[in-house]
C-alpha cells in the first residue's frame, strides 16, 4: 500500500503536536515548601489549575485550618472554570476553595462540597502537611 506524501506529512505533523502536549501533562508538578517540609503535587489540567500556575512561583503563608487541612490564601481569586463534581475525595487532594479564594491542602478525610475545585493530588504521602504551625511558603512548578 502506498501512502500519499501529503498524508504522511499530516500524520507526522499531528504526532509532533501531540508530543509537547504529553510532555506538558507529565510536567504539571508543583512543589510546596515550608519550614524544611516539601510536598509535591501532580496537577490536573483544568482552567483553575492553569490560572494558579500563571501566578507561580510565589511566596505566601501556609497555616493549619480545622483538623484536616492546611490553607494558603492567594493574592487574587482564580478562574473558576475548573469546577467538576467528584466523589473520590482522598487525603492528599489539593483544592481551591471558592468561598475564600484559598488553596486547601487536605491531609485527612474530607467531603466534596460544591465550593471546591480539585487541582491535583500529592505525591509521596501527606506527612509534610502534618507539620503544625504557620510558616512562609514557596509554591513553584518543577
Amino acid at each position: 500500500m502506498t501512502t500519499h506524501p501529503n498524508r504522511r506529512a499530516v500524520m507526522a505533523g499531528a504526532a509532533a503536536l501531540m508530543i509537547p502536549a504529553v510532555a506538558r501533562a507529565q510536567s504539571m508538578r508543583m512543589r510546596v515548601s515550608f519550614d524544611d517540609q516539601e510536598a509535591v503535587y501532580q496537577l490536573f489540567d483544568n482552567a483553575t489549575t492553569r490560572d494558579l500556575i500563571s501566578m507561580l512561583p510565589t511566596e505566601l503563608e501556609i497555616k493549619d485550618f480545622s483538623t484536616n487541612e492546611k490553607i494558603v490564601h492567594l493574592p487574587r481569586r482564580l478562574d473558576e472554570g475548573g469546577f467538576e463534581a467528584f466523589s473520590d475525595e482522598t487525603p492528599g487532594d489539593l483544592c481551591y476553595f471558592l468561598g475564600w479564594g484559598n488553596l486547601a491542602l487536605f491531609h485527612d478525610d474530607y467531603t466534596f462540597r460544591d465550593d471546591l475545585i480539585r487541582l491535583g493530588h500529592i505525591e509521596g504521602g501527606v506527612a509534610p502537611l502534618l507539620h503544625k504551625g504557620t510558616y512562609p511558603v514557596r509554591i513553584e512548578m518543577i
